[in-house]
C-alpha cells in the first residue's frame, strides 16, 4: 500500500468539509475519506472529486447498501462501514469499490473478508490496545489486510505499521477542535505533514 493513512472527515457543515479536506491534501494526504453522516455527504464527495484530483474520495460510516449506491453515484472511489454486513460486502464486489469493513474479534475479522473485504477496518484500536492486538491478531490472520481506526495519533501510528498494519485511519488527531474553531488550517497542514513524515520518511 503506497499510501498509509487515510484522513477522516466528519463535518456538520459542508463548506467546513471542503476546507478540512483541502488542508490535509495541501499537506499531501492522497486517501481522504467523507464520513457519510455529514452534512450533504454525497454532495461533498462529488465537490472533492472535482476539486482534488490528485486524491482518493471515499465514504465512511456506511450502514446501508441503499448509502452505499448513494456513494457510488456522487463518485466515491472506496467505502469503509462500522461494521460487517455481508450485503454491503457483496454490492461493493459486484460493483468493482473497494469496500473496507469495521470488525473487532477474529470472528468478524475472518467474515469480512471470506464475504470480500479487500481490507478489514479494525475498530475501535486503541480500547483493545492498540498496536499490541494488532500484533497478536498476526499469528492467525496476517494474511488479512487490517487497517486500525479510533484512537490513533502521531504518537502510535507508526507502532500500529510496524505491527502488521497496511494503513492507519484518523480523525480527531488531524482535526483538533480548537484548530477547527479557529480555522487554523495551517496547524491541520502541519500535523498532516508530521504524520506523513513519520510514516514515509
Amino acid at each position: 500500500m503506497e499510501h498509509r493513512a487515510i484522513g477522516v472527515i466528519r463535518s456538520p457543515d459542508l463548506a467546513l468539509g471542503l476546507r478540512m479536506a483541502e488542508a490535509i491534501a495541501q499537506a499531501g494526504m492522497v486517501l481522504i475519506e467523507i464520513a457519510w453522516n455529514s452534512d450533504q455527504a454525497a454532495r461533498l464527495v462529488a465537490q472533492l472529486r472535482d476539486a482534488l484530483p490528485e486524491c482518493q474520495i471515499g465514504v465512511g460510516t456506511v450502514m446501508t447498501v441503499e448509502q452505499l449506491y448513494a456513494a457510488l453515484a456522487a463518485g466515491a472511489q472506496f467505502c469503509f462501514c462500522p461494521h460487517v454486513d455481508q450485503n454491503i460486502i457483496r454490492t461493493a464486489v459486484v460493483e468493482k469499490m473497494a469496500i473496507i469493513p469495521g470488525a473487532l474479534s477474529p470472528t468478524e475479522i475472518v467474515t469480512a473478508w471470506q464475504a470480500g473485504a479487500n481490507s478489514v477496518k479494525i475498530f475501535p484500536v486503541e480500547v483493545m490496545g492498540g498496536s499490541q492486538y494488532i500484533k497478536s491478531l498476526q499469528g492467525p490472520l496476517g494474511h488479512i489486510p487490517m487497517i486500525p481506526t479510533g484512537g490513533v495519533s502521531l504518537e502510535n501510528a507508526t507502532d500500529l505499521i510496524a505491527a502488521g498494519a497496511i494503513g492507519i485511519g484518523l480523525s480527531s488527531y488531524l482535526f483538533p477542535k480548537q484548530a477547527l474553531q479557529l480555522g487554523d488550517w495551517q496547524a491541520i497542514s502541519r500535523r498532516t505533514e508530521q504524520l506523513l513524515q513519520q510514516l514515509h520518511p
